[in-house]
């Protein structure tokens, strides 16, 4: 198995926190939103490859972190080229392009590089490869209509399968939500190719599990723990302050 952390996005809604500083490099309760990525990816038995895909105006800054690193010897980083928000290739054109530029071809693990989550990993890994005629995409449920108005909204049947995902609807179905983190079969990774060459929409991964939903088979894994999407000014500010408190928690003060 292998695992991609996109962080190649531009945050304009985060400026000017990322006017000079990638958003997953950007720091939540006194870590680096991607030192908390890839301890959640490096805790897995499966001990997969890591690889992070950035812009180039933020490579240097991605080098100069895995030199830091406690996993630097088992993150690779790859660079998409682009420079602007205006010129960006998107998250799916970025996957794919990560997956022919290192021959990927194994099972895959995709976690987007601007959202925390406290669910193990482990556990949607197993849930995935029981579900593994299909992709798999870890859900919550925010529980407000009017947030889910953000986010990929997501219907699934009794046996878990994804029957309806609409990215961002004006008038959401449910609050049930897709979080960025999707799981891969190898046999599956054909239809990242084929949805790049023949689609537009090529930002958000939502519209490519709505895409493929239509094509193949979608699962969807629902957790209850906490996940923070890390999308402007004030969900940053919100997230860091509640890992700061659950930090000072951990460590027995008030």
């Amino acid at each position: 198995m292998k695992a991609i952390v996109l962080a190649a996005g531009y945050a304009v809604r985060l400026q000017p926190l990322t006017l000079h500083t990638s958003k997953s490099l950007l720091v939540i309760g006194k870590r680096k939103i991607i030192d908390r990525i890839i301890d959640k990816i490096a805790s897995l038995k499966e001990d997969p490859d890591i690889y992070i895909i950035s812009n180039a105006r933020f490579f240097g800054d991605f080098k100069e972190w895995r030199r830091s690193s406690a996993y630097g010897d088992r993150v690779s980083l790859v660079n998409d080229g682009t420079t602007t928000n205006e010129t960006r290739l998107g998250a799916i054109r970025d996957l794919g392009l990560a997956i022919r530029e290192e021959s990927i071809d194994d099972d895959l693990l995709v976690v987007a590089g601007d959202n925390l989550f406290d669910f193990e990993l482990a556990a949607f890994l197993e849930f995935a490869r029981a579900n593994a005629d299909g992709v798999s995409v870890a859900l919550r449920d925010i529980g407000d209509i009017g947030m889910a108005k953000n986010f990929g909204v997501v219907k699934i049947d009794e046996h878990n399968r994804v029957v309806d995902f609409e990215e961002k609807p004006a008038e959401p179905k449910s609050t049930l939500i897709s979080t960025g983190i999707y799981y891969f079969p190898k046999e599956k990774l054909p239809f990242i190719k084929e949805y790049v060459k023949m689609r537009d929409k090529l930002d958000a991964p939502g519209n490519y599990i709505c895409w493929l939903a239509g094509t193949d088979k979608v699962y969807g894994f629902t957790f209850l723990e906490d996940w923070y999407d890390i999308g402007n000014i004030e969900s940053y500010k919100k997230a860091d302050a509640e890992y700061l408190k659950k930090e000072r928690k951990r460590n027995g003060k008030a």
